[in-house]
């Protein structure tokens, strides 16, 4: 028998094996991977935004589902923990542009490989399968059954992620488990992911990356969402950085409701784009509209806002008129994209939507439920944008966890 069994050698479980280890705790993980912290290796383009260092207010102002519940775990284990605990384990660690947080090395490998070297140290027992099911005793949780056999323990937690990205194994195991320990499962919906879109003209841009772009995310005419940076247009829709932050602030898709316009040139205000139009225009009077605007945009965009600003393609540049030209300028900073829906879950980075936080203790992670059951990480119904949030929503449940296992 082991003190706490662990499901999950993710983020969120191998966190919570080093400080159980660490309060002297016999610690077995399961995990069904051959390799631990698989997702890991791969969040932040395989450079892994650990956190994001600010004060707690403001990773609350950017978690959109159930903030309130994670007060106490982000007082117990900060962003700044987060990045001593990662300095001490050896991992030296640099602030970007927006408070991310990176390893100097630019490479995810470095995270998960200091939390196995750790849990190694430790002496925390990591068994290669695939948990099947809990032993649930007299109501109180005392151990799991994998492969056939039983194994007891005085506390289990749950901490094998959502159901993104099922290739790296979140297939969503944490919630059958949680079910069959009568907890309840919000609806679970992609964050953090895609957007497809019913124009066309998407798809003949597929490829094309913006860089220096500010995206808008409209709710009918009610703007909820506005960042600079990259986006890419795909045969389906729209992706990127901007775009995937973009869609956690989706939280009911519906037909018709939702459009994202691209101001291309945010840099310039009208008064300027309009100045710099007729600079272009005066280098091409006698040239066709659609060839007059190549130092413009992109060459894969101009026959897409050509068509979309109305004037023809083949009509003279000094025969177009004011307004005309206002209307293009107009397009150029609020280029638009209608939004149909998500990309499947498999596709997300993150799942929103979980087990219940009513049914959770927000001190101890531990379920109201069924004693001896804790959870922690992206099994829980809390998310939050892009930025190291989501990571350290994973670091705090942990070691919330991990001080009551």
């Amino acid at each position: 028998m082991t003190d706490t069994i662990i499901i999950g050698g993710g983020a969120a479980g191998c966190f919570a094996a080093v400080h159980a280890a660490r309060l002297g705790k016999n610690v077995t993980l399961f995990e069904k991977n051959e390799k631990l912290g698989r997702k890991l290796r791969i969040t932040g383009k395989g450079r892994c935004n650990v956190t994001n260092d600010s004060p707690a207010e403001e990773h609350m102002k950017n978690i959109p589902v159930n903030p309130r519940f994670l007060y106490s775990a982000f007082s117990m284990f900060s962003a700044e923990d987060t990045k001593a605990f990662f300095e001490e384990l050896g991992v030296p660690l640099k602030t970007e542009r927006g408070n991310r947080v990176f390893p100097v090395s630019d490479k995810a490998d470095d995270i998960a490989d200091a939390l196995s070297r750790e849990m190694k140290n430790l002496g925390v027992k990591v068994v290669k399968s695939r948990v099947s099911g809990l032993i649930i005793e007299d109501g109180i949780c005392s151990g799991v059954v994998s492969g056939g056999k039983e194994y007891r323990s005085g506390s289990v937690l749950i901490a094998c992620g959502g159901k993104s990205y099922p290739n790296t194994g979140s297939t969503g195991d944490g919630y059958t488990l949680a079910e069959q320990a009568g907890h309840t499962v919000t609806e679970l919906k992609p964050s953090l992911v895609p957007l497809e879109s019913p124009d066309k003209y998407c798809a003949e841009m597929m490829g094309l990356s913006l860089r220096n772009v500010t995206l808008t995310l409209f709710d009918g005419n009610k703007p909820i969402y506005s960042e600079m940076g990259e986006m890419l247009f795909t045969h389906f829709g729209i992706s990127g950085p901007l775009v995937l932050s973009a869609s956690s602030h989706i939280r009911t898709m519906e037909k018709g409701r939702y459009t994202a316009k691209i101001d291309l040139k945010p840099a310039l205000s009208p008064e300027q784009l309009d100045a710099r139009i007729q600079r272009d225009f005066a280098e091409n009077l006698n040239r066709d509209f659609i060839n007059g605007i190549r130092k413009l945009l992109p060459a894969k965009l101009i026959p897409v806002a050509v068509r979309l600003s109305g004037i023809p393609a083949e009509q003279k540049v000094n025969g177009i008129t004011k307004e005309q030209r206002r209307k293009f300028g107009e397009l150029i900073k609020a280029f638009p994209v209608r939004i149909s829906g998500f990309r499947p879950i498999d596709e997300a980075i993150i799942t929103s939507g979980g087990i219940s936080v009513k049914e959770i203790s927000p001190k101890t992670m531990e379920s109201k439920l069924v004693p001896g059951l804790f959870f922690a990480g992206e099994v829980i119904d809390v998310d939050a944008y892009t930025g190291g949030f989501n990571l350290q929503i994973a670091f705090s449940t942990a070691y919330a966890a991990a001080m009551c296992l």
